[in-house]
């Protein structure tokens, strides 16, 4: 079958370990599900695999891709879940020790056909296209955690996004704004915050710029740049949720004092579970809300959508079909 796949690592060039071309068909165990791909999109963990974090050599060569939308056995239209926990596990998937992402241990989507264990196909609603559904299961659900789970945020508070313009990012003014939360973002490109107001968020600010009001919730994504800020931007006993270091993980000043002091929250956040992603999906179903994708490409073309990730020239999700 057709396949985007990593074949070897380098951190300086990830591009150089990708592969377009063909890999055998996959075969499901007992209690797995295939699933014909249509639509997959892109996200900041397959350029990471890329670079050989969280992939290991003996896996090479590895299907990347962790979303996708298709049709399973039966024809029905779905969305896959990305977390593949124990099948023993029960509970919260997140928080299984052997749990893992399609691409790590198991064959990614950027192919014909996927394989995942059938608990982990949830139905697509008729209203979202199979390009919009491809979007959810990482970024999106991701979004919809910090803001709904983790962060407990509710209608009439204000929340904070920093970093507008990845996927992650971009899903949280979207969601949130749905939510009928307040949404303030920053974003260091004046183009991307336009974008941002676009989106939904009610004002935008340059990154690290001085806030009007205090939030109830900070969203952190990028880590070291904008974390002083986030914590400065907390009321009294206000959160930051964090689910990524795109800029990098350590701190010059992880603002101890401001942290106590202030009785601020600092909160976790992994992915998601598949009774979330359903939630999700149901909520953009009866909002009418869609993901933003940045554009569309024929899985031919992968190696144009992880150049373009590779550069930050991104508003949005890239996605590939079939």
């Amino acid at each position: 079958m057709f396949a985007v796949y990593a074949e070897s690592f380098s951190s300086d060039d990830p591009l150089s370990g990708l592969v377009v071309g063909e890999r055998p068909d996959p075969q499901a165990p007992e209690g797995w599900a295939t699933v014909t791909v249509k639509a997959a999109s892109l996200n900041h963990h397959d350029l990471w695999s890329l670079r050989g974090v969280g992939l290991k050599q003996e896996q090479l060569p590895m299907i990347l891709g962790c979303d996708a939308a298709g049709y399973d056995e039966d024809g029905n239209e779905v969305v896959v879940h990305a977390v593949v926990s124990d099948p023993d596990w029960t509970g919260d998937e997140t928080f299984d020790p052997r749990r893992s992402l399609l691409s790590e241990r198991h064959q990614g989507t950027f192919a014909d056909k996927v394989v995942v264990p059938r608990r982990n196909v949830v139905p697509k609603p008729a209203s979202m296209s199979f390009e919009e559904a491809a979007c959810l299961p990482t970024a999106w659900l991701t979004a919809y955690r910090m803001l709904f789970t983790q962060g407990g945020l509710k209608a009439g508070e204000t929340v904070l996004v920093q970093g507008a313009g990845g996927g992650v990012a971009t899903a949280l003014i979207t969601l949130a704004r749905a939510g009928g939360l307040r949404v303030l973002a920053t974003s260091r490109d004046e183009a991307k915050r336009a974008k941002a107001l676009e989106l939904g968020a009610h004002d935008v600010f340059e990154s690290g710029a001085r806030l009007p009001v205090k939030v109830d919730a900070v969203m952190e994504t990028v880590g070291r740049a904008t974390w002083s800020h986030s914590i400065r931007s907390l009321r009294p006993g206000g959160k930051i949720v964090i689910s990524g270091t795109t800029s990098g993980p350590k701190l010059d000043d992880a603002e101890l004092t401001r942290i106590f002091f202030l009785q601020l929250q600092v909160i976790g956040s992994t992915m998601g579970t598949r009774d979330e992603l359903a939630a999700l999906v149901n909520l953009l179903d009866a909002s009418g809300t869609s993901p933003l994708v940045d554009r569309v490409l024929p899985m031919e073309e992968a190696r144009d959508g992880f150049s373009a990730m590779a550069e930050g020239d991104v508003f949005g999700k890239i996605v590939f079909t079939r």
